[in-house]
């Protein structure tokens, strides 16, 4: 692989909806360029894109992949990004690194949800973007459709580089809109030939659309064109390269990626009208002197880089992906991460094909390339030099709000899973592994449940560990609605010193749910000399922790102290600390215990015509409504209070009911009293694995 500088390079991240024929497009575009002798296939399993084992298995992308491709005197960093939404953190890692975008729409299906996703993220990243139209092979393909539907959705800027030629239901040639010229496909040759009649007025139509846009480029231009004047080529490439640029211009092609058509003619408009970083602008902050450091792809300026992804494979070792944001990267070199507060010397630089590392000497600002064997670093760190210290704002990602229970299969593997999962972390920044002690159990945060059946899968087959999935307890509590009084003796004897402890003690609520219990002692006439009153505080402790009603954490009690008795010799500490434990279960459960459930705000956006639906499903999971608001993008945000133990499994629900289309986010709100049904069930069950304990000793 030969270097490149800045004005040479082209990175492009591939967008759309799972299955529209990305990774079939990233696979055409790697043979054309000579990666590869033949064309691999997704069903195959023997993509450049797809190497990694659950993706080979499932047909469908898990990770985002990186090809390096050398096309004519420019190198394209073609970024395949996973389309499904289980995977929507790696897209946003993908949509970050790179200076523009490839829409991909399935010619079939025509404009999907993914999309809709894949234009607000370049939206996001102010990304100028192509759109492609894929399986034009297909009969019953419509790219006149996708050009009108695109049309309505998001205006006039749509604008068709190339129409489609095709006779008895088949695909085969295409019009350039620039040149006004047609093209034939007969086998790998394209040849020259007429525009078919019935492709006229619409050529003449798109060609009208893009002359306009080529005017409102200069009022030098404008003048020519109310002029009469017709432009020339370049004048017209000029003119479309800057809007396609400032995003005015949204350039539309099409093609079939398993026969190879339209392919070649889309790397080539990459080069052409697609930016190069050098007409793109990045800013940190110099921690040396506190003021703005604009990179902006400069390659004189002191070097930094981003790392936007982590690879960490059991196989190929692990891979710093990092973009230069200024200066030249070379081997050798010293770099300083300050996120880690740490100097590492640079061992190689290597451009990557799928999962084929290639090493290079430089890598110049604006390429994208990989470092090996950086221990300390971690996805979202800046590189630079101690001379000159940056720092680059981290991506923002999404939050993952499904989670489940896990646990090892087999015990002696626990410290191997936690280990494998910290790689597997490092490579995916929306996975999370949660040790939640309160409740005794590990979870594990992913975007859903497929992500987190794919984590299991990899663990079992990439990392030898198994674990088993269930659902994950609610974090319960135990409280009590009225005033008990109570007293306990406890007493033992069984020659020489005994045990004698004796309270007597009320329980009630007090009123805040945020303490487990508040303490105190009214005792008079040294009934319960004060050095015991430790001993019953510390029997109240250990009481709180697992209630008596369903074990569940004790909170919003007052204890008071009143009265007891003590023997000279045979109390103690740990007399009085059993009398009060004795005490507080008897006393918990004749103050008419209950359990409170953790109620969560919940927010849903989904379009207009969803809001019926996710209210009703709402309602149903116990939820209560508290209104809708609009958003920005002509959607709306229903806000509503669920119980925690009803969205476990929203995610699925929610993609179900919206085709994908509704994004939900919760965060707690407070605790409520359970109905008496879902009491009687969890006490139910707490009885059942009692007894399942008692039959098993």
């Amino acid at each position: 692989m030969n270097i490149y500088t800045t004005d040479k390079i082209r990175n492009v991240v591939l967008l759309g909806h799972g299955g529209c024929g990305k990774t079939s497009l990233a696979e055409a575009a790697g043979y054309l360029a000579g990666i590869t002798s033949r064309m691999g296939k997704v069903s195959d399993g023997n993509t450049i894109s797809d190497f990694g084992k659950e993706e080979i298995k499932r047909n469908f992308s898990i990770a985002t992949s990186v090809i390096a491709l050398e096309w004519g005197d420019c190198k394209i960093n073609l970024i395949d990004s996973p389309g499904f939404f289980d995977f929507a953190g790696e897209a946003e890692e993908a949509a970050s690194a790179a200076d523009a975008a490839i829409i991909v729409v399935n010619g079939k299906a025509g404009i999907e949800v993914g999309t809709e996703k894949a234009w607000a993220l370049c939206e996001k990243y102010k990304l100028p973007r192509m759109i492609y139209v894929s399986n034009m092979d297909i009969d019953n393909a419509s790219f006149r459709q996708v050009v009108e539907d695109l049309t309505a959705k998001y205006g006039k800027k749509m604008a068709p580089f190339h129409l489609p030629i095709r006779e008895n239901e088949k695909f085969v040639g295409y019009i350039n809109v620039i040149t006004e010229q047609g093209y034939r496909w007969e086998g790998k040759e394209v040849k020259e030939c007429e525009v078919p009649d019935y492709n006229k007025e619409n050529l003449g139509i798109c060609r009208d659309t893009l002359m306009e846009a080529v005017a409102e480029t200069s009022e030098d231009l404008m003048d020519r064109y109310f002029g009469g004047e017709t432009f020339s080529e370049a004048e017209i490439r000029a003119a479309l390269r800057t809007s396609v640029n400032d995003c005015s211009i949204v350039p539309m092609t099409m093609g079939s990626n398993t026969l190879c058509q339209g392919v070649y003619t889309l790397l080539d408009d990459i080069v052409k009208y697609l930016p190069s970083p050098e007409n793109r602008t990045v800013a940190g902050v110099s921690l040396k002197t506190n003021e703005v450091f604009e990179a902006n792809y400069d390659f004189s300026k002191p070097k930094s880089a981003y790392i936007w992804k982590t690879i960490v494979d059991p196989f190929i070792g692990k891979y710093s992906l990092i973009k230069v944001y200024s200066g030249v990267f070379k081997a050798g070199d010293e770099i300083y991460n300050k996120d880690k507060e740490v100097e590492e010397k640079i061992g190689k630089l290597y451009v990557l094909q799928g999962n084929k590392p290639y090493e290079v000497s430089e890598l110049h600002a604006g390429d994208i390339g990989a470092i090996a064997k950086l221990t300390a670093a971690r996805t979202g760190n800046t590189l630079s030099t101690k001379a000159n210290t940056v720092q680059y704002g981290k991506v923002e990602l999404p939050v993952p709000y499904t989670y489940r229970r896990y646990k090892a299969v087999n015990k002696q593997d626990i410290d191997k899973i936690s280990q494998s999962l910290q790689k597997m972390m490092h490579e995916d920044l929306t996975l999370k592994n949660v040790n939640d002690s309160e409740n005794s159990q590990l979870l594990l945060y992913g975007m859903s449940e497929q992500h987190l059946d794919i984590v299991a899968s990899r663990l079992e087959n990439e990392y030898k560990v198994k674990i088993e999935l269930s659902m994950p307890k609610v974090a319960y509590r135990e409280t009590i609605n009225k005033k008990s009084d109570v007293e306990y003796k406890y007493k033992k004897q069984s020659g020489g010193h005994g045990q004698y402890g004796h309270v007597k003690m009320t329980f009630e609520p007090s009123g805040d749910i945020t303490q487990p219990y508040i303490f105190e002692q009214i005792v008079v006439g040294g009934a319960v000399p004060k050095n015991f009153f430790p001993a019953v505080e510390k029997g109240l402790q250990d009481s709180v922790q697992r209630g008596p009603l369903a074990a569940y954490p004790v909170v919003g009690v007052k204890a008071v102290l009143y009265d007891g008795s003590y023997h000279p010799v045979d109390s103690s500490e740990m007399a009085f600390k059993m009398a009060t434990i004795q005490a507080f279960k008897k006393g918990f459960m004749d103050a008419k215990p209950v359990l409170l459930e953790p109620i969560m705000s919940l927010k849903v956006t989904v379009p207009d015509a969803n809001t019926g639906d996710v209210m009703g499903d709402l309602n149903k999971r116990r939820g209560r409504v508290l209104g809708m608001n609009p958003t920005s993008d002509g959607r709306q945000t229903v806000e509503a209070e669920v119980p925690m133990s009803t969205i476990f499994n929203y995610c699925t629900e929610l993609r179900s009911m919206t085709g994908g289309a509704g994004e939900y986010s919760y965060e707690f709100a407070r605790y409520e009293q359970c109905p008496s049904d879902v009491q009687e069930k969890e006490v139910a069950a707490r009885a059942a694995k009692v007894a399942e304990n008692a039959t098993e000793e």
